[in-house]
């Protein structure tokens, strides 16, 4: 039941970044790369107060520290254009393959049951990206963000499934982050209002830094496939939360192209144990 209830608790944090990002960056309170170079910064020094300084010097896992970076640019450039449930659907599919190939690469035997939910998935994709777009906005430019931002944050995973200290692991990974995420803006228009401030610190601080901190905590217990179950619940969420906040309510065929996706990343993930 504690599992159950860490696991609720953040997939709630999830779906809460993508609501906070769209809510700061599509109204225009604060530049998307403002927004993501605050809420790294945020999230460092939360994780910082909350190890005391301790271990925070050592030398993190590049790979990362890559792709936590990576994974904050492209989500804030992402929501300038995307909708939040259809931005968390994205990210989530791309995640999914990502870990995928991850689990090729790394010479393990992949059931034909993950091989047919994969397929699925992706079409289910394809579908929500030719026929569930919503009208308007930088969709091509969004898509192409998230896309880059999913693999950042299954490569994030695939390395938070090996750590030892998650808490530790989360600080270094948020402190070394903070200077490729400031690379990332250089040259940007830093134009923000007190708000979007304000709801940056919270996804830094909170939603992420604590989030992120808490999953690599509860990664060991829930194993590959159950943790990719549980990340199926989030497009679900920020969908429902975009709607009822947001007032972005989702297309039918937005609404069907996202049931294949998780019917297939389900069937992917509920396959048998794999082998080396």
């Amino acid at each position: 039941m504690r599992l159950i209830l860490l696991t609720t608790l953040t997939m709630v944090a999830f779906a809460a970044n993508s609501i906070l990002n769209r809510m700061a960056v599509a109204d225009g309170l604060i530049g998307a790369e403002a927004f993501a170079l605050i809420r790294v910064i945020a999230g460092a020094v939360m994780l910082a107060v909350l190890m005391k300084g301790q271990g925070l010097l050592q030398r993190p896992s590049i790979w990362g520290v890559l792709g936590l970076s990576t994974y904050l640019v492209g989500f804030s450039q992402a929501y300038i254009g995307l909708d939040a449930g259809l931005g968390a659907l994205i990210l989530f599919g791309m995640v999914q393959v990502t870990m995928f190939a991850g689990a090729l690469l790394r010479s393990e035997a992949v059931p034909p049951q993950r091989w047919l939910g994969m397929v699925i998935a992706f079409c289910g994709l394809t579908f929500v990206l030719l026929r569930g777009l919503p009208a308007g906005g930088s969709l091509q430019q969004g898509v192409l963000f998230m896309a880059l931002a999913g693999i950042g944050w299954g490569i994030y995973s695939l390395i938070g499934q090996k750590v030892t200290d998650p808490r530790a692991a989360t600080a270094r990974s948020f402190l070394w982050s903070v200077p490729l995420v400031a690379l990332a803006s250089l040259g940007a228009f830093f134009q923000m209002a007190p708000t979007g401030v304000a709801l940056a610190v919270l996804s830094g601080a909170v939603t992420s830094g604590l989030g992120y901190a808490l999953w690599y905590a509860i990664l060991p217990s829930l194993g590959a496939s159950r943790a990719a179950v549980a990340q199926l619940t989030v497009p679900v969420i920020a969908i429902a939360a975009g709607a009822a906040l947001l007032g972005e309510v989702p297309g039918i065929s937005f609404l069907i192209g996202s049931t294949v996706v998780l019917l297939g990343v389900a069937l992917a993930a509920l396959a048998g144990p794999t082998r080396k």
